[in-house]
């Protein structure tokens, strides 16, 4: 069995299989650590562990003291000179990192490369805490930090369902308006969950992970709020050219202007601070 085939598996599991098919990390606190993935890197700092991270990838901007490290590169887009450049003992990493050409090449220099699995609840966040810590040898510290964190997250997600009523608003998730085509997030996605844990519906329906929908499509969803992701580039639209956009303007949330924008690790990376994440955008949306 491969280590990226064997390890990437249910976060609930992964600890275990760190205790079984690498015990000398389970039993030690390795350093020399690549971390790939912005929750992967805001958890080993969380820990107490960053001492012992040597490079990160291009999404780990949180906190900021990670910026200071080595960049090894665009998580799906990692090239094997840039990893193995650092001369990591271990790369702990979220999933869909890529290309597979490149894990190959880290695979068979024979470094430890364990993925772990996204899981967008408050369970699967806890799991990817405790899978980190045993990966790092900081077990018991993981399990303090996951416990108090899903036991936040569950108290949050009620007071968001409370503050929801009885109906709750629908809200449409927008990765990207290039050439004014709607790019928004269907069902089983980061998105969703956030959206959901915020006491609010997904108002994209028909659909999994990120896709065009079509202006009629849009129209039909009639969100009360839009949410995007702050972050420069080709991507970015300001929200006054959102709200010109005819299709948008004529939604419920175009007319009354509700956009709010959440820089995308912290609304979307599901690590240490999504309790906080679920707040703001609960108060954002229902004002308290």
């Amino acid at each position: 069995m491969g280590r990226r085939s064997g390890l990437t598996l249910r976060a609930s599991a992964f600890a275990l299989l760190v205790a079984t098919a690498f015990p000398a990390l389970a039993q030690e606190k390795p350093d020399g650590i690549v971390a790939i993935g912005g929750s992967i890197t805001e958890i080993i700092f969380a820990l107490g562990a960053s001492d012992r991270l040597i490079a990160r990838d291009t999404t780990s901007n949180y906190p900021a003291a990670a910026q200071d490290l080595p960049d090894v590169g665009y998580m799906r887009a990692l090239s094997p000179e840039g990893v193995l450049s650092v001369d990591p003992k271990l790369i702990i990493s979220e999933d869909g990192a890529g290309p597979l050409e490149t894990i190959n090449v880290l695979e068979a220099a024979n470094i430890p490369f364990m993925t772990v699995p996204e899981e967008y609840s408050a369970e699967g966040v806890a799991a990817k805490i405790n899978a980190v810590g045993e990966a790092i040898g900081e077990g018991d510290k993981a399990k303090q930090l996951a416990d108090d964190l899903k036991a936040r997250l569950d108290a949050v997600v009620q007071t968001a369902q409370k503050n929801a009523g009885q109906e709750p608003k629908k809200v449409l998730f927008i990765l990207s308006t290039q050439g004014g085509r709607i790019m928004a997030s269907g069902q089983n996605t980061a998105a969703s969950a956030m959206i959901q844990m915020a006491g609010a519906q997904n108002a994209a329906t028909g659909f999994e992970g990120y896709k065009p929908m079509t202006d009629e499509a849009v129209i039909s969803a009639a969100p009360d709020a839009i949410l995007m992701m702050e972050r420069e580039g080709d991507h970015n639209s300001t929200v006054a050219e959102l709200l010109a956009l005819p299709v948008i303007a004529s939604t419920p949330a175009g007319e009354t202007g509700a956009v709010i924008r959440m820089d995308g690790l912290y609304l979307l990376g599901f690590g240490p601070r999504t309790a906080d994440a679920v707040s703001d955008l609960s108060a954002a949306l229902y004002g308290s």
